[in-house]
């Protein structure tokens, strides 16, 4: 096996598909990288066995078929080191991958390539097309509220819901929830759901573009599939039953709070400072056409900001975790934001004044 490629050509693609690749494998296959070259075409493979990618690359001069694998970080690193302009041959020589590239030359140990393991891939029970700018906005606008490592494994991830041609994503790590909707065509009108594991989901991200370019995606029993022009990607699915995200959804709230949502991030981000740093709890005091908000710590230290906002309603003192409204008013890009509260235990509803595809739940603090 042997081929040459001009670095740029191989960086981006090799630095996205080493991402999937862990660090610390229990398997060291599992820490290189699959090398193929079939015709005038470079396929390269990582893999953790949940997540897979794999990424294409046309080569402009002939090539030897073959196949292997190499350590992933170290084809990265020597990659990133090489001057820009320059040609990379990579040739196969007594179970070796040999790198040559201008006065530079490094010799990598391989495994066979015959030792990799391919992420199962059932039967796809549907397909459809979406805009990869406005699936990256969907994960962008909900991904911040995953779980990390919860217990309730099905929370460390995202729900996908597909319904009457709406593709919905939700997640939640008990304490709060994003929701974002998009209207897609997709010809489905019963409820379809599925749980995308959360590496799964920010590895989706990193790889859909700002562009219109379509992303075709593939929804198996345990398994979903997103093929772009370059890459295919593969995640395994968490199999959980996702809680009943309506029932988290907060009725009937009486009091409407719109407010400028840089003024109120600006506020939350300098009364935050003062928080406690273990709870980052905050307090609201809603009077007419005002929020003050407070944040004290143990060491008897105050932040208060007083802000303008557009309401009429009785009072209110309500507690939260500064961190989750932040969150929110990083995600959000409408000027001004509303606020749904109805009393000092019940949930808020936060959402942007002029649409509601975009909504978050975030639970009160008691303080």
């Amino acid at each position: 096996m042997q081929f040459t490629i001009q670095r740029e050509a191989l960086l981006k693609p090799l630095q996205l598909v080493a991402g999937v690749v862990e660090r610390r494998q229990t398997l060291p296959v599992l820490s290189n990288v699959l090398l193929v070259v079939d015709g005038n075409t470079l396929s390269l493979t990582g893999t953790d066995l949940e997540v897979e990618l794999v990424g294409r690359i046309q080569l402009d001069e002939p090539a030897e078929a073959g196949e292997i694998t190499v350590p992933a970080r170290k084809l990265m690193d020597i990659c990133k080191s090489l001057p820009d302009d320059v040609a990379i041959t990579l040739k196969v020589e007594d179970n070796k991958a040999v790198i040559k590239a201008g006065r530079s030359r490094f010799t990598l140990a391989t495994l066979p390539a015959s030792d990799f393991p391919n992420v199962e891939e059932g039967p796809g029970s549907m397909t459809f097309q979406v805009n990869q700018n406005k699936l990256r906005r969907l994960i962008e606008r909900t991904s911040f509220a995953m779980a990390q490592q919860d217990v309730r494994y099905y929370l460390n991830g995202m729900l996908l819901e597909i319904n009457k041609g709406q593709l919905r994503a939700v997640a939640t790590d008990g304490h709060r929830m994003a929701m974002c909707t998009l209207d897609a065509d997709i010809d489905y009108q019963e409820r379809y759901q599925l749980i995308v594991p959360r590496k799964g989901i920010l590895e989706l991200a990193r790889l859909l573009g700002e562009a219109d370019d379509m992303v075709s995606i593939v929804l198996g029993t345990h398994h979903i599939r997103a093929t772009t022009g370059d890459f295919t990607f593969t995640s395994k699915l968490v199999d959980g039953k996702f809680p009943d995200y309506e029932r988290v959804l907060p009725r009937g709230g009486d009091k409407i709070v719109l407010a400028d949502r840089q003024v109120l991030r600006n506020a939350f981000s300098r009364t935050a400072i003062l928080s406690n740093e273990k709870y980052r709890g905050i307090r609201l005091m809603l009077s007419d056409s005002l929020l003050k908000i407070q944040a004290n710590n143990p060491e008897q230290e105050e932040a208060e900001e007083d802000i303008a906002v557009d309401y009429n309603g009785s009072a209110l003192e309500i507690g939260f975790n500064v961190s989750y409204l932040l969150d929110v008013m990083n995600v959000l890009s409408n000027e001004q934001v509303k606020m749904i509260l109805s009393d000092a235990n019940s949930s808020a509803l936060v959402q942007e004044s002029e649409t509601d595809d975009s909504v978050y739940v975030v639970m009160p603090m008691r303080l």
